[in-house]
């Protein structure tokens, strides 16, 4: 009888439609008022001088002076103004194993699975090995709501919420070695003292903020290079889908696609540069949890083992969300 019982639950199994096994993609529809860490907004500066938040958080260099001058358009004539810095949410990604999941738009798959142009991404627990898709959404939540800046400090054109990147129409996302057309100084960082070089960079960014000058470390997450999807040697989900989201935005800096905002060179306007200015950036988890409190947005390479409990979903917990916040100086004129 036992036997029996066995050789119908194997059948059952076998029988049983793929579908009902398949993982879902799951996600939530993106609200910018509740899903947002307001506090992260500081510290805000006025020149030299700053107000931190009820967090104490890393800042970047700011504008010595209370004082700038910059071009005022129509004329371009030198015009006086404010110089003032604050951190903007301004961008909002999705990091999922599945092809055309869009976490952010409520967990909708937008295209049939057939129609996909990529394989599914994979995540192992026990190698530590993962390929992921990245969606980069538009979402300029200071500029929506007019907080704090005018027209001419907003640091994005784009106003409302807008799908501008997915990487199943990137092949370089996804391939290694053909991402080496845009990434080819990756092959000096392989070796073990570029790689030994990242613990300091692990070190600055647990304390306060990550070393520019060390662009291809991500800190505690491992190594920028290449600018994939795929990782290896992962520890958790929120550190793999952190490092492969800094890792995009690294790729994006070098196709001049992300410009550099923050620091008294970018007082009067800012300028697409191609090496990511690593403090500048922090992340904020928004699926499958908000990120809140002194831990709710951290450096890029920042450890994650202070944030990451709970946020994912056991068997299904494979898609995630992160805010993207920016640090910006500008002469309000």
């Amino acid at each position: 009888m036992k036997h029996i019982k066995k050789y119908l639950i194997i059948i059952l199994l076998l029988t049983t439609p793929n579908d009902l096994w398949a993982k879902n993609c799951t996600g939530k529809m993106f609200n910018p008022v509740t899903d947002v860490c307001w506090d992260c907004i500081f510290p805000i500066s006025i020149g030299a001088a700053s107000v931190d938040g009820p967090h104490k958080r890393h800042d970047t260099e700011n504008f010595p002076s209370p004082v700038c001058v910059c071009p005022k358009p129509p004329a371009m004539q030198p015009t006086p103004g404010l110089a003032i810095g604050l951190w903007e949410a301004v961008r909002l990604t999705d990091v999922t194993t599945r092809p055309y999941c869009f976490t952010s738009l409520g967990g909708q798959e937008m295209l049939p699975e057939n129609l996909s142009l990529q394989q599914n991404g994979i995540e192992s627990s026990k190698s530590g090995e993962a390929t992921y898709h990245v969606h980069w959404y538009h979402s300029p939540v200071n500029t929506m709501l007019n907080l704090m800046m005018d027209s001419l400090c907003v640091s994005g054109s784009a106003v409302g919420f807008d799908v501008a990147y997915m990487t199943e129409f990137d092949p370089l996302f996804h391939d290694d070695m053909l991402s080496f057309i845009i990434n080819p100084e990756a092959i000096l960082f392989a070796n073990p003292i570029a790689q030994a070089s990242c613990i300091a960079d692990a070190i600055a960014s647990a304390i306060y903020k990550p070393l520019d000058f060390l662009f291809w470390c991500a800190g505690s997450q491992g190594h920028l290079y290449p600018f994939t999807g795929n990782v290896n040697g992962g520890v958790s989900s929120i550190q793999i889908t952190s490092l492969i989201t800094e890792k995009f935005i690294a790729k994006l800096h070098r196709q001049m696609m992300l410009p550099i905002t923050s620091g008294p060179e970018a007082i009067c306007t800012s300028y697409p540069f191609p090496i990511i200015k690593k403090s500048q950036y922090r992340l904020q988890t928004v699926f499958p949890k908000v990120g809140s409190g002194k831990h709710a947005c951290n450096a890029i390479g920042k450890t994650t083992i202070l944030h990451e409990q709970f946020k994912k979903t056991p068997y299904i917990g494979e898609d995630f969300s992160y805010l993207i916040w920016r640090k910006r100086n500008c002469c309000m004129l």
